[in-house]
Formats: structure tokens, C-alpha cells, sequence
């Protein structure tokens, strides 16, 4: 049975083509990818071992061998902080009770958030729950439909109500960094029960993305407004302490007709009849 670590670590290696490591391709290559031999010979472990890593036989690789693997894939910073991530996950350094994350948000990140206004931002954990928000983010997210539950939840949102598809014109990546965003918390068990939940909701479309572990690419998110029409925003995400296990998410234009299209709406934007306490 695979494990996240290793199910990340073989879809880096069938991703990685030899060339970009200093390889030569060669020839009666099956794949493009790096071949175990391969990529245990670059990171200087035994390609039994690497198998034992990407089978979920070995739970515990030392951080020498992560390190060495990140190396020699020649991965980014944050490829590199989730690959250890994920070792971490699978020494058992995570394990053990952990407290249910807080769906309270603290007074004073409310008066932080408020400070932001009128601008868009969101109080929000990994599961995807938005906790509170700015009427700026009413404003864009409300006419879509995310904020009609009493609870609203971005995740959920994605994979289970059919207006997502109109909100967001590149679902697809949404929808990866969605289910990405499950594997990093805010606790193992509530992400397993949140997961539990959903599954049999959001179908093979969320469970096949799960079972990936792929990196979403980053760059400006895509929306669609039914009042300010299609709209590209930056994200800042900035984290809440651990106890928090919460994130302040501020949506800034992209490019200039995202900028005046949001200025329209701020003057022009229907009541919104739901807001996130």
C-alpha cells in the first residue's frame, strides 16, 4: 500500500525528464521520466531503498535521503518543504491526539480583517471552511453562490455544487490545489474525516486528486462575476500561528481590467444577503 511520500516522490520522478537533471535520455524508454536506477544512482541510495520509499515500505527516510532526493529532482522550495512535509507524515513525527482546529477566529485577526476593508480577504483553514470574510469578499463571492450555506466552505463548494464550474473558468486547477490544500492539515484527523465526508459527495473527480499529490501551479485565480465578469486575482496567504491552524487569504487584482472591474463593483454590487461572522 503506497503512502503520500511515496506516491509524491513517483509522480515527481515520472515527471522529471533526464534531461533536466544532466541525463541523456537514450533510448527503448518506456516512459519519459527518470527510471528508479536513475534517480537512486543521483541521489546516492540503492534503488531497493528508493522502492521500499515510493511503496510505502519504508515509513522513516532519515532527512539526508529526503534532502538528497530534493536535489537530485532539483526541486523548488516549496516542492522541497512538502516532500518533507510528507516524510514527516510518514516517520510518525505528526501522529498522536492533536487538538480539533479552532473555528473561531481570534478578535484581534477580526480588527485585522477589518482593516482590510474594502478590500478582499477571508479568514479560512486547509480544509477549505471560510471563517470570516470582508464585504469586499461578500461582494465577489456572494453572487456566485459559496456563501449561500449557513457554514460555507470553499472545498466543499468546488466539487459538489454545479455553479463552480461558472465561478471559477480554470475549475480544473482549482479544484487540484482544493484537494492539494487537504494533505497539509490543519490536523490528520480532522482532513481524514473532512475527506470521509465528502467523498462519497464529490465522486471520483475529488478522489482522484487526492490519490495525485501533485503541486498546484501558482498564478492568479480566475472567477467569474455575473455583475463584473471574468476577474484575475493574486493571493497573498498569510499563516495564523500553529494554534490557529488558520490562514488570512488577501485576493488582489491581477492586471488593470481586473482592478477597474472590481472598482465598478464596489459602487454598483448588489446587497448581499449572507455574511460570514
Amino acid at each position: 500500500m503506497g503512502t503520500p511520500l511515496g506516491d509524491f516522490l513517483r509522480s515527481l520522478r515520472d515527471a522529471t525528464a533526464p534531461e533536466d537533471v544532466g541525463l541523456t535520455a537514450g533510448t527503448r524508454r518506456r516512459a519519459p521520466g527518470l527510471r528508479r536506477s536513475e534517480l537512486a544512482g543521483l541521489a546516492g541510495i540503492s534503488v531497493e531503498y528508493l522502492t521500499r520509499i515510493e511503496q510505502g515500505r519504508d515509513r522513516n527516510p532519515s532527512p539526508p535521503v529526503v534532502n538528497a532526493l530534493a536535489a537530485a529532482l532539483q526541486l523548488d522550495a516549496t516542492q522541497r518543504e512538502h516532500l518533507r512535509h510528507l516524510a514527516k507524515i510518514a516517520g510518525g513525527v505528526c501522529r498522536g491526539p492533536l487538538a480539533q482546529p479552532r473555528r473561531e477566529v481570534r478578535p484581534t485577526v477580526l480588527a485585522l480583517l477589518g482593516q482590510l476593508e474594502p478590500g478582499i480577504a477571508i479568514v479560512t483553514n486547509r480544509l477549505g471552511d471560510i471563517l470570516a470574510c470582508t464585504t469586499g469578499f461578500e461582494q465577489l463571492a456572494g453572487p456566485v453562490g459559496l456563501l449561500d450555506d449557513l457554514a460555507p466552505n470553499l472545498t466543499r463548494f468546488v466539487f459538489t455544487d454545479p455553479r463552480a464550474r461558472t465561478a471559477f473558468p480554470a475549475w480544473d486547477r482549482v479544484a487540484d490545489e482544493r484537494a492539494f490544500n487537504l494533505l497539509l492539515g490543519p490536523s490528520r484527523e480532522r482532513s481524514a474525516e473532512f475527506i470521509a465526508a465528502l467523498s462519497p459527495l464529490a465522486g471520483p473527480e475529488f478522489t482522484r486528486r487526492l490519490s495525485r499529490h501533485d503541486l498546484p501551479p501558482v498564478g492568479p485565480q480566475r472567477w467569474r462575476h455575473p455583475d463584473a465578469g471574468e476577474l484575475r486575482l493574486d493571493r497573498e496567504v498569510l499563516e495564523l500561528p500553529a494554534a490557529d491552524a488558520q490562514q488570512l487569504v488577501v485576493f488582489l487584482a491581477a492586471d488593470p481590467a481586473t482592478a477597474a472591474a472590481l472598482s465598478r463593483l464596489r459602487h454598483t454590487a448588489r446587497p448581499v444577503l449572507h455574511a460570514v461572522n
